[in-house]
């Protein structure tokens, strides 16, 4: 079995968004196991949410296989930083975007700024999430519950539109679902929410864009150790985060990277409108 850490975990809090360097234990990326070997060579993909986490794991998985990488992100540049690093050490090309895709002119910026420093878009994998968690539905307001879907489902709905246009035949999205959208956690509501509403769009997504050979897929994670747990978790949640399911851990971002490799390979040309489940021996219906 592979030896990845299992709680309990050492009390740890952070600020939203959360950074990777002060996590206890240090999530794996795939910084010195993910092997490519030629699936993306040439391909260009834009990732948000690409600083840290599985954002973090996809990109270097797939420069090492040969792709060229935009990263969107909020304002964590230390960790962007680390990412572009990763990515040109495979020696592809790094292009850096900080900015709130909450914002439809920030989602075009994304789409734009990829057609003008990569040359065009093959892969857009729509990662960025906000969540918060809340005992109480009073307790969630307004604005809360409007930057949630703001960020996790109208950004991408504006990010995939900008996108279209630049994508030819044989191209693909890949929506970062959760499963949530299939056993919502009643303390994160708004996202659980927005999850369900991203399973669904992707469906109708893949059904809408196939005649353009367009692609759209999701992946499912389970419980995936990223800044979002301790920033957005309580503590003893964080302590024991992953011991709910069959394998008793939480994930780490590297364990997912395979799934979107896959979604995004050629070969997978048959595959569109799927939902790849990566949650540890839990059931995803």
């Amino acid at each position: 079995m592979l030896n990845f850490p299992r709680p309990p975990f050492p009390n740890q809090h952070q600020p939203m968004p959360g950074k990777t360097a002060a996590m206890k234990p240090a999530p794996d990326h795939g910084e010195t196991s993910y092997k490519g070997s030629g699936r993306l060579n040439g391909k260009k993909a834009v990732i948000t949410g690409g600083d840290s986490g599985i954002g973090r794991a996809v990109a270097i998985a797939y420069a090492r296989e040969g792709a060229d990488v935009l990263i969107s992100y909020l304002d964590e540049h230390e960790d962007a930083r680390e990412t572009e690093r990763l990515v040109t050490e495979a020696g592809r090309k790094a292009v850096l975007l900080p900015g709130d895709i909450q914002t439809s002119s920030q989602c075009r910026a994304v789409i734009a700024k990829a057609v003008s420093e990569l040359g065009g878009i093959d892969i857009l994998v729509n990662n960025a999430a906000h969540q918060a968690s809340f005992k109480s539905i009073g307790d969630i307001s307004d604005e809360e519950w409007e930057l949630t879907f703001k960020v996790n489902i109208h950004a991408m709905f504006y990010l995939t539109k900008a996108a279209i246009s630049h994508m030819k035949p044989g191209s693909c999205i890949i929506n970062t679902a959760s499963i949530n959208s299939d056993v919502p956690n009643p303390t994160l509501l708004a996202y659980a929410t927005t999850k369900g509403a991203i399973h669904n769009f992707t469906a109708g997504l893949a059904q809408l864009l196939a005649e353009k050979g367009i692609r759209a897929n999701a992946v499912a994670p389970g419980p995936i150790w990223t800044p979002l747990i301790p920033s957005t978790l309580p503590e003893d949640s964080v302590k024991n985060f992953g011991k709910q399911v069959p394998m008793k851990r939480p994930g780490q971002p590297v364990e997912l990277a395979t799934a979107y490799v896959m979604l995004a390979d050629p070969l997978s040309s048959y595959v569109s409108g799927a939902t790849i489940a990566v949650t540890g021996g839990k059931p995803f219906l």
